[in-house]
């Protein structure tokens, strides 16, 4: 934001320094507006139609765009990044260094948001991250860097990446980790060969327990990935596994809850066999599926809470029966999110009204308060039902329809058809353009990995 500013002042031609005490809230904004990228929603009115959903936008000033296009960071080499941030005195829940590979991500799961909004794809030269992961170390201190993107085991260039960067490190004794591995063995091997790794506990999300509903998902792994990956990395050392795994995702059926639980147990018996019968402790973690903007599923809803209550409760015996833990998001936080994720301009009174009501830190267990939010939607006059749970037509003007990220409409329109068909579409970095928009709308050149990954 404050490029932006900067930038404002700039095409202003006035002195900064003197700009920001001469220019008041309503000038900033207008200089503002004028920026591409920049959405200022005061400059724009909405109409509603009867049963409550958007009808039109209408830009309030002739000189704005009726769609506000995000902006893009076409070469992230010379894109500033932070290698000196401030280090805390006490101990923080994550003490690594960040470093970016790259950004965005072709995988196409239909229900991930950060998939679509971030694409196309945009790599680091190797040079460049090994020169910002020296200064990450020499300014702060950390003993840890985590290469971190969408999908960090896509980088092209990995197999000259990792080596040079596992020179360097080693020669400051600093670790190298992965927040996020994909369910295959290529995954494991690869976070094996880390230096300073710890070979506690691994995470693993096949988010599905049965093929179709994979397919469904467009997840792009299979029951043998899944189980290929417990063995090597029991055969690596690991001694714990986590499984992360998606309730209530549409088209979702008793029998591919029930397939969670075969699948836990196959798992299981792999990592067994692997270990030389010695039992093998996994923990199983499940969200409920909150639907997205700009995703193929935004126009789906969200089940309702006493039907995702049910399944978790029926997932929960079936895992437990099998002796591993089971662990499942709230249920109540979920349908809240759903309901912001969802929500309309309209939903800034309900946050303030929360707000005003003391919910604080509501991340935290202790601090939410259900009462408070539900009592803010009614002092607001709206129901949250109707933002988290109800489903969507193609021809249905969206809230979001004013923030354009890149992503042609009939993409997600086509995805959202094929995922009720189970038709899965390929990684397109990985073989044909599947015609997402996103490309040629930026003029960016496309850059494939190699197909074994």
């Amino acid at each position: 934001m404050l490029s932006v500013i900067r930038q404002a002042k700039e095409s202003a031609g006035a002195p900064g320094a003197r700009l920001r005490a001469r220019w008041s809230r309503r000038r900033l904004l207008e200089k503002l507006a004028g920026i591409p990228g920049v959405y200022i929603p005061s400059f724009y009115s909405v109409e509603y139609n009867k049963n409550g959903g958007v009808q039109s936008f209408t830009a309030l000033r002739p000189e704005l765009q009726s769609c506000v296009r995000r902006r893009l960071a076409p070469d992230l080499n010379d894109a500033f990044f932070p290698t000196a941030p401030v280090v805390p005195l006490a101990e923080a829940v994550h003490e690594r260094g960040m470093l970016e590979v790259f950004r965005g991500c072709t995988r196409g799961c239909r229900f991930c948001q950060a998939g679509m909004i971030y694409r196309p794809v945009r790599e680091r030269d190797p040079r460049t991250l090994l020169r910002q992961a020296r200064e990450i170390i020499d300014k702060t201190g950390y003993e840890d860097i985590s290469l971190v993107s969408l999908s960090s085991l896509d980088y092209s260039d990995l197999d000259g990446l990792l080596p040079a960067l596992g020179d360097q490190c080693t020669l400051s004794r600093t670790g190298i980790s992965l927040p996020s591995l994909r369910v295959d063995s290529f995954s494991v091997g690869v976070a094996q060969k880390l230096p300073g790794g710890r070979r506690t506990s691994l995470t693993l999300a096949p988010e599905a327990g049965t093929q179709r509903l994979r397919d469904v998902i467009n997840k792009g792994v299979t029951e043998a990935d899944l189980l290929e990956a417990v063995a090597a990395a029991v055969a690596a050392g690991w001694s714990a596994i986590k499984l992360y795994f998606m309730v209530g995702l549409p088209t979702e059926t008793q029998a591919d809850l029930e397939g969670i639980g075969d699948l836990v147990r196959k798992a299981q018996r792999a990592g067994r066999s692997a270990r030389g019968g010695k039992k093998l402790r996994f923990s199983i973690s499940a969200s409920s599926f909150v639907p997205k903007a700009h995703t193929p599923f935004q126009w789906e809803g969200q089940l309702p809470r006493q039907q995702l209550t049910e399944s978790h409760a029926f997932l929960r015996d079936l895992v437990k029966s099998s002796g591993a833990d089971y662990h499942w998001h709230d249920i109540k936080t979920s349908f809240l999110e759903a309901s912001l994720a969802r929500g309309d301009r309209r939903l800034a009174e309900v946050l303030f009204e929360a707000w005003r009501r003391g919910c604080r830190f509501d991340g935290w267990t202790e601090h939410f308060n259900f009462d408070l939010w539900q009592d803010s939607f009614r002092a607001a006059g709206l129901d949250p039902e109707f933002y988290a749970g109800r489903r969507l037509s193609y021809d249905e003007v969206l809230p979001w329809d004013l923030i354009d990220v890149g992503i042609d409409r009939e993409f997600l329109v086509r995805e959202h058809r094929r995922a009720l068909a189970g038709v899965a579409t390929a990684d397109c970095r990985l073989g044909s353009c599947e015609g997402c928009g996103v490309c040629p709308s930026f003029g960016v050149e496309p850059r494939l990995v190699k197909a074994s990954r």
